[in-house]
């Protein structure tokens, strides 16, 4: 029990060290398209963010894309911004904890597989009918 006592929480650069590590397991065909995605890594979602989802805790909001869909790009509607996935450190270890039943780089693949299905142009129901995960 003492060698808890000096233990720090995961931080930001262990989750991005995983996040890409899911990146890289990505099928090739998938793994192209994923590196023109800026990944990013905060503590907590942004008012905005929460706001626009309506979603009131930040703590059941691990992940999210912002972005156009692949599906949706289209050459003659240029996009001003890149497409970003971002993950959420407290909502990630906050989950991790109360399952108690997964690894911490399992759980941040699965979080990433997920906004990046988003940027393939997947629904959350597409998403669903192939990954039980959340049941």
């Amino acid at each position: 029990m003492t060698e808890w006592k000096n233990a720090a929480a995961p931080d930001a650069a262990l989750i991005e060290t995983l996040a890409h590590e899911a990146i890289a397991s990505l099928p090739p065909a998938f793994a192209g398209p994923a590196a023109d995605v800026v990944l990013r890594v905060e503590d907590f979602a942004s008012e905005e963010f929460l706001d626009e989802l309506e979603i009131d805790d930040p703590l059941e909001l691990t992940g999210l894309y912002d972005g156009v869909p692949m599906t949706e790009k289209s050459a003659s509607a240029p996009q001003h911004f890149p497409d970003t996935v971002w993950l959420f450190r407290r909502a990630i270890l906050d989950e991790w904890a109360s399952r108690g039943d997964v690894t911490l780089g399992a759980l941040v693949a699965h979080v990433v597989i997920h906004e990046f299905a988003h940027h393939f142009g997947w629904s959350d129901d597409d998403i669903a009918s192939i990954d039980r995960w959340w049941e």
